[in-house]
């Protein structure tokens, strides 16, 4: 296996090369594309891939423009040197949202989860006030609407999961603000005609963070993986783009709904122990698997697009690899092991 990449750069140039399924879908997609939320963990990467795609596809012309605050000046340069215009905005600011250039073709990963927990108002207004902003501004748009696999009630580990046919739930702050996201931005679907897709997302991987990174980190260090939460979904970050960007096409008015993961369920005892073997260490597990988890069943997606294309042991040989080699990490844990649904 050839050595992972250990530059920011390098891995976000691995995570955001385009597949021919993204490439062919901006084919079909007339506009330009706007990443709102594109300093956050997805941002970047689907901007890039964005970009990437549609210079493959022979669209120089078209724009991609990501919006963030940038708060890291450095993180806007390097958009701008891979070819994505950025633009500097609070998107709770609604003067700041109306004066946005127009996209016919919108990803909105804007929102907050980390810190919920101290902050619930701030949270309630970024993930329930700036959809509101953001549905009304660019109603004449296509809108992918990421939204999380936290909105579902845990499922049964002995089943496939929730499909999007289950009924939502509210455990805890932030599942009840994500639910909130879904039916603030429904609301205006309905009320102006606007084509959305909720992008029900369960745990992206990368290098630098995910779930398995959590694993393999705790695992690496002799520190206790808790098996309660016994079960898992994880897609690899770069598939997720690919599929956010698929799901442009797919965007509908009512709002079509989506699962996006992987197709296995994944053992959180089994992950410990194969991380285990691949970095010579005995993990330590705490904790009895419970008989329910937040799983999701991507039948749906998997339909729609076909399996990932990075498999579960590719990203944890990558990621093993780069727990060895020190590489740097964003400091995120995912509290995947959360039963409560605070973060």
């Amino acid at each position: 296996m050839s050595n992972p990449p250990q530059t920011d750069r390098d891995i976000e140039l691995l995570l955001s090369t385009p597949t021919r399924g993204a490439t062919e879908a901006v084919q079909g997609l007339p506009g330009d594309f706007m990443v709102l939320g594109v300093g956050g963990k997805m941002g970047t990467t689907t901007a890039v891939m964005l970009r990437r795609a549609l210079d493959a596809a022979g669209r120089h012309d078209a724009v991609v423009t990501g919006v963030s605050r940038f708060s890291r000046p450095e993180a806007r340069a390097e958009l701008e040197g891979l070819g994505v215009r950025t633009l500097s905005c609070d998107l709770a600011d609604a003067a700041q949202v109306a004066a946005l250039p127009a996209a016919a073709n919108v990803l909105y990963l804007a929102g907050q989860k980390f810190g919920t927990d101290n902050a619930p108002g701030l949270t309630w207004i970024q993930n329930t006030y700036v959809p509101a902003l953001v549905a009304q501004r660019f109603h004449e748009s296509r809108i992918v609407v990421f939204s999380t696999g936290c909105v579902y009630p845990f499922m049964p580990v002995t089943g496939p999961g929730a499909s999007e046919r289950e009924p939502i739930a509210f455990l805890g702050e932030y599942a009840s603000t994500c639910v909130g996201r879904e039916r603030v931005f429904s609301h205006f679907a309905a009320e102006l005609g606007t084509k959305q897709l909720m992008y029900r997302l369960n745990y992206a991987v990368e290098l630098r963070y995910g779930v398995l990174v959590d694993i393999a980190l705790k695992v690496a260090r002799g520190e206790a993986v808790d098996v309660t939460m016994g079960w898992l979904n994880c897609i690899w970050q770069g598939d997720a783009c690919v599929r956010a960007i698929q799901c442009l096409t797919h965007a509908a008015n009512p709002p079509k709904l989506l699962n996006i993961t992987g197709p296995e369920k994944l053992s959180i005892r089994a992950l410990a122990e194969e991380f285990g073997r691949r970095l010579d260490r005995t993990p330590v597990l705490t904790g009895t698997e419970a008989p329910t988890a937040w799983l999701a069943d991507a039948s749906e997606s998997l339909r729609l697009f076909g399996p990932p294309e990075t498999t579960v042991a590719r990203m944890m040989d990558l990621i093993s690899a780069h727990v060895r080699a020190e590489g740097r990490l964003l400091g995120k844990p995912t509290h995947f092991e959360s039963r409560s649904g605070k973060f």
